[in-house]
């Protein structure tokens, strides 16, 4: 290899290389092209490798056997060589945008300057070719050297083209902990409007890639500054949220990156159900909302019961309540964000506070000592207790199932058919009485 990349899989790097030669041989320009070479110069790891090529789609498709038109009306044809794809696109030039995202007339051209100047930033309009020359018509090495993110051209000319591109200006500067150059942000400031025409599941994959990164709270200072997502479809006021309840943001690893969102929706004082309601509208999926805004709902609960007056055996009864009706995932994902909030932000009473602490002191101990967490786990079926009562059923049984199931898991009931075929007919009983 005459190129030796240090940050891709020497692998890959190969049978990239190897694409490039066999264009070369073909007598055709081609290069790496965008993030990766950005990445190798960053020392930041390369995951995948674009080309950028004078072959137009159909005659790559001639020269290799194994590929697939992906976007031929963009250019770009997939290639596999040695297990390995790689999106190889015609140099191009892009006119007219509908919707502020998608070209009308994409015309292919010959000169590799050309195809650089559509893209979106300076670190992203780099081109590399086989011999390890980069082509960098604007600047993008200094740029990068200087941690600068700056958009190719004029910024207002770039951000209407594609109006998600400022959110990829803030994700950029946030996960490689940039500064935008003054036009830049200018522009953003000047264009963010445009940001409702954007698609939320766009939207959503910048915020989730910023969210994941090593620098969030830099990105959310540099949107709240902007005030951009206040002008996406779904939009978020940067006003509610409470600072200091961030501060903690950085400190949940990259394992606890769901936990990142909690944080921060809980910041901005959502409950549950409005929050759920926003996840929606940014089409996070199902499992994900459930797992955010599981842990709204165990504040929501804890906030609740530590307010009442009560004794330890008062707190983990609550506690176990709140357990079973949240989940326990939901309860361990509550218990881990408490580690990184600041002390003393809610607005309850110093009364509150004490119980909170002996909650959070005791609380995964209180979840491990319950020996059942959901119906299915008690010695004891509908069934059976209809013919122990000689009722039919109804709602009332749900409820008395749960009954049975807050008292074994609290410890007042064993779970063994014995001791909850008892409690049934006492409650029976009482009914009756």
């Amino acid at each position: 290899m005459v190129v030796q990349w240090t940050q891709a899989d020497d692998e890959m790097a190969k049978q990239s290389e190897n694409v490039l030669i066999r264009l070369n041989e073909e007598g055709f320009k081609a290069y790496w092209v965008g993030g990766c070479v950005r990445d190798e110069l960053m020392g930041r790891s390369v995951d995948d490798m674009d080309i950028t090529t004078s072959a137009s789609p159909e005659q790559v498709m001639n020269i290799f056997e194994d590929c697939i038109p992906t976007g031929l009306q963009h250019g770009t044809v997939t290639v596999r060589s040695g297990g390995h794809y790689f999106e190889v696109t015609t140099f191009r030039t892009e006119s007219e945008y509908h919707d502020n995202r998608r070209p009308a007339a994409v015309q292919f051209v010959q000169d590799i300057k050309e195809d650089l100047q559509r893209r979106d930033f300076t670190m992203n309009a780099l081109a590399m070719g086989v011999d390890g020359v980069i082509v960098d018509p604007f600047g993008g090495q200094t740029d990068i050297k200087q941690r600068l993110v700056r958009c190719v051209g004029l910024a207002g000319e770039r951000f209407g083209e594609d109006a998600l591109r400022m959110l990829r200006c803030v994700r950029f500067a946030s996960v490689f902990d940039f500064s935008i150059a003054f036009n830049t942000w200018k522009g953003l400031l000047h264009q963010r409007e445009l940001l409702q025409h954007i698609a939320m599941e766009r939207v959503r994959t910048e915020m989730v890639k910023m969210m994941a990164g090593p620098h969030p709270l830099k990105g959310l200072a540099l949107l709240d500054r902007s005030r951009a997502l206040e002008h996406v479809k779904a939009p978020v006021n940067a006003s509610r949220f409470n600072q200091r309840m961030l501060t903690g943001l950085e400190q949940l690893s990259e394992d606890h990156i769901l936990l990142r969102w909690s944080c921060l929706l809980l910041a901005g004082a959502y409950d549950r159900e409005e929050a759920d309601k926003l996840l929606r509208q940014w089409t996070f999926s199902n499992e994900q909302r459930t797992r955010i805004t599981g842990v709204l709902q165990v504040e929501q609960q804890v906030s609740d019961f530590v307010e009442q007056s009560g004794d330890i055996d008062s707190l983990r009864a609550h506690w176990i309540v709140t357990v079973l009706h949240c989940g326990a995932q939901a309860a361990s994902d509550w218990l881990q964000l408490q580690q990184v909030l600041p002390k003393q932000w809610r607005e309850v009473s110093e009364q509150a506070y004490l119980r909170l602490d002996q909650v959070q002191a005791q609380a995964a101990v209180w979840t491990q000592s319950m020996p059942v967490h959901e119906l299915k786990e008690l010695q004891i079926t509908g069934e059976q207790i209809l013919k122990l009562v000689d009722r039919k059923g109804g709602p009332w049984l749900g409820q008395l199932m749960k009954h049975l199931l807050k008292e074994t898991a609290i410890g007042n009931i064993m779970n063994q058919h014995e001791a909850l075929s008892a409690e049934v007919k006492r409650v029976a009983m009482n009914e009756q009485a």
